[in-house]
């Protein structure tokens, strides 16, 4: 067997293990499979020759999987074919064609396969006559070498809570983005897209080592002007029409020949090189700061908008909260000018009164603001989601696409579901900021990805007896974006023990500190492929508390919000081990709408002894997934048996839209959020838990019932709004069903 056989039968077995993780076989291996994938990918920087070799054992797997009755396997495949593609040396057309006619094939499947296949299918149509495109595109957005407003800019954000990651993850994270960072310079990473751009072109017919050495013997400015010529070189080809690659083909052999001049030798065997693909540029921030988020957003859009000639007009407005009085005494000036001609200074004071005329805010009117709001509409699924019981996902029609200059933050959370509530409120918190001044909204298209991390555990005598809690405790979103894409279980799930146990590994000698990042390169691989959102819905619960004096106050969850007696909380804090059947129950009353397929209204009531309640919006893995509150109330009751009267429990489970609460004794109640022992409210004598409205329909709604007092619901604007306030989480194919 020849060597090209040798790697192609060590490929298949690589992609058999792959499929033998997503059919669930060998469970005790699953932390492995996301190790499989990578390794797969890495084959192509050792041996850059292999890339045909890959792609073509991956397409004839497609192709069986497409024809058989394995369509779990379809998307998987599909993403780590083109992700091959991208950092393969150099493709056939012949390869290029077969894929292509795939992806046209699949488009008769359901979703998400033919929203997935669709997306590839056109850019495949693209790459086949302009090969390197998709590298080109990556490299430059995600690196941000072009600063021009016609150029789409993406901006990793990854946010580390440091009171729920541990001190070494936080160090390892922060070490591996600065030495990559460092080793990428702008230089280099245009370096890697003029050599992948020719190569990809013209194969083995380009010496790729030569033109590397000329380019490094070069200045930064010549080299930026090649950068540019290949650029334009490949603009051209792209908006061309019809199959033009060979004229594609032609212009980069001219440019190559410019870059390198007469070769040195004719007859000699030339082997294709690897070409780095770049880590996408990540910031790193400690979550330390509730406003962090927002300020860290316009911070990335004045970046963005600096080439923006309009950028100057949201310039104030898009200060944070603790910089508007400050920049507004400032900024705003009052004129004291007569404006008669005589009254002014001499001519010399005159000019430099023009060369130094202060900025000024000019009032905007209602009908700008009612236009601005209308942009805000295509930053949310259109329509009610409320009652709605089918889970949002995927590029839906609902959700119209951004535009492509729009920038592109990419926010990252490590953590578990505390950490995803406390996204849930920045998320309000920025939406509502917003909603109330419409010239504040940021231009930015907003992605928000989620990596579950397990909490360092404290070595404490007392936590001994208890084991440590599972990933299907604490990050139960995560698990439920597991069940409906298996792609995210292999490889995103897997990272919950694997990134502690990475980061207390001590580092190798006699390994440079950028080879083989494995934690970023798999956060790069979601980052580029993780493009189909999970929509859930957030829930605002309103409190009510014993002493009249105080106000009633507001707060959003995501996945749980758990209610106990005060007194039982603080018992059950003292013993984490809660007896099923505790009589210490108190009454309380519960008045919530059913969620019902059919949105009709249908309400339920109970009075009821119980020590507490459990309300989750993400649904276990046996239940059904709906979109609603799933209520678990533990009912007290007392049995009579042979041996007398026993206490005796019920488990009570509510499906509702939304709930209400009140104690009917002296007791109090206490409210945690989200898992969160932060986020605890007490002395709280009654509770309503409703699905959180969008701020802007809110803000809209109530401007427009003050002018209409017909009774309609909706009028003017707001029924063209979101009504739900919905956070998407990125996955690589959305809800499988």
């Amino acid at each position: 067997m020849d060597l090209s056989g040798v790697e192609a039968d060590m490929v298949h077995q690589k992609v058999q293990a792959i499929l033998r993780g997503l059919d669930g076989r060998h469970p005790a291996l699953q932390s492995d499979h996301g190790m499989l994938r990578w390794t797969l990918h890495k084959s192509l920087e050792r041996n850059p020759s292999s890339g045909g070799i890959v792609v073509g054992v991956l397409i004839k797997e497609l192709e069986r999987a497409e024809s058989g009755a394995n369509l779990h396997y379809i998307i998987p495949l599909l993403h780590t074919l083109m992700y091959a593609i991208i950092k393969a040396a150099y493709i056939s057309d012949e390869l290029y064609e077969r894929v292509y006619v795939f992806c046209k094939r699949i488009l008769t499947l359901p979703k998400p396969y033919s929203t997935i296949g669709l997306d590839y299918a056109q850019k495949l149509k693209t790459e086949r006559k302009t090969p390197g495109l998709s590298y080109q595109k990556m490299v430059i957005s995600e690196q941000n070498l072009r600063r021009d407003s016609s150029q789409h800019q993406d901006k990793v954000l990854l946010f580390l809570d440091p009171s729920l990651i541990s001190e070494a993850v936080c160090n390892t994270l922060l070490r591996e983005t600065q030495s990559v960072q460092m080793s990428q310079t702008p230089l280099s990473c245009m370096t890697y897209v003029i050599t992948n751009a020719i190569q990809a072109a013209l194969g083995r017919d380009c010496d790729i080592s030569a033109l590397r050495r000329t380019l490094k013997g070069q200045t930064a400015g010549q080299v930026e002007l090649w950068f540019q010529e290949v650029l334009s070189a490949m603009e051209t080809s792209e908006q061309g029409s019809g199959n033009s690659r060979q004229r594609h083909n032609d212009r980069l052999l001219e440019i190559y020949k410019k870059i390198v001049g007469p070769s040195e030798e004719e007859g000699s065997t030339i082997r294709l090189q690897m070409i780095p693909l770049p880590s996408p540029s990540i910031s790193v921030h400690l979550w330390s700061d509730e406003d962090q988020l927002w300020k860290e957003l316009v911070l990335f859009t004045r970046e963005t908008q600096s080439a923006d000639p309009e950028a100057d007009t949201f310039r104030i407005a898009e200060l944070p909260s603790d910089m508007e009085d400050g920049e507004q005494n400032r900024i705003s000036v009052w004129s004291n000018d007569s404006g008669i001609e005589k009254d002014l200074p001499g001519m010399e004071e005159k000019e430099m009164t023009r060369l130094q005329r202060k900025p000024c805010i000019k009032k905007r009117g209602p009908d700008l603001d009612s236009a601005i709001v209308l942009q805000n509409l295509t930053k949310a699924p259109r329509g009610s989601r409320v009652g709605t019981l089918q889970r949002l996902s995927g590029m839906s029609t609902e959700i119209p696409s951004a535009s492509e200059n729009q920038p592109t933050a990419r926010i990252v959370i490590l953590g578990d579901d505390r950490a995803l509530g406390r996204l849930a409120k920045s998320y309000y918190s920025f939406r509502k900021r917003e909603a109330r001044r419409p010239h504040r909204t940021l231009k930015a298209n907003l992605q928000f990805y989620c990596i579950p991390v397990r909490e360092e555990q404290v070595d404490n005598a007392q936590d001994k007896e208890d084991p440590p809690p599972t990933i299907s405790e604490t990050c139960e979103l995560s698990m439920y974006l597991g069940r409906v894409d298996p792609w995210y279980d292999s490889n995103i799930n897997t990272l919950y023990d694997m990134i502690p146990k990475l980061a207390v590994m001590p580092p190798c000698p006699t390994r440079d500190a950028t080879s083989d990042p494995f934690i970023l390169d798999v956060a790069a691989y979601y980052l580029r492929f993780g493009l189909q959102p999970v929509y859930f819905q957030i829930y605002s619960v309103k409190m009510h508390f014993r002493d009249t004096t105080l106000e009633p106050v507001e707060d959003v969850f995501l996945t749980e919000l758990k209610v106990e007696f005060q007194d039982f909380a603080k018992m059950n804090n003292l013993s984490k081990k809660k007896t099923v059947t505790d009589v210490r129950g108190a009454g309380i009353q519960v008045h919530y709408k059913k969620a019902l397929a059919s949105n009709r209204e249908k309400e339920g009531n109970l009075i009821l002894k119980t020590s507490g309640v459990i309300i989750k919006t993400i649904p276990n893995e046996e239940a059904e997934d709906l979109v609603c509150l799933n209520v678990y109330i533990d009912e007290l009751t007392k049995s009579t048996n042979l041996t007398g009267r026993s206490p005796s429990c019920k488990k009570n489970v509510l499906r509702a839209s939304s709930v209400e609460m009140r104690s009917l004794e002296l007791r109090t109640l206490s409210l945690q959020l989200d898992k969160d022992s932060r986020r605890v409210y007490t002395n709280v004598s009654s509770l309503e838990v409703t699905p959180c409205q969008e701020p802007g329909y809110s803000l809209q709604k109530m401007r427009a019932s003050r002018n209409v007092m017909d009774g309609k619901e909706d009028t003017g604007l707001s029924k063209y709004m979101t009504k739900s306030l919905l956070l998407p989480i990125n996955t690589f194919a959305g809800i499988i069903q």
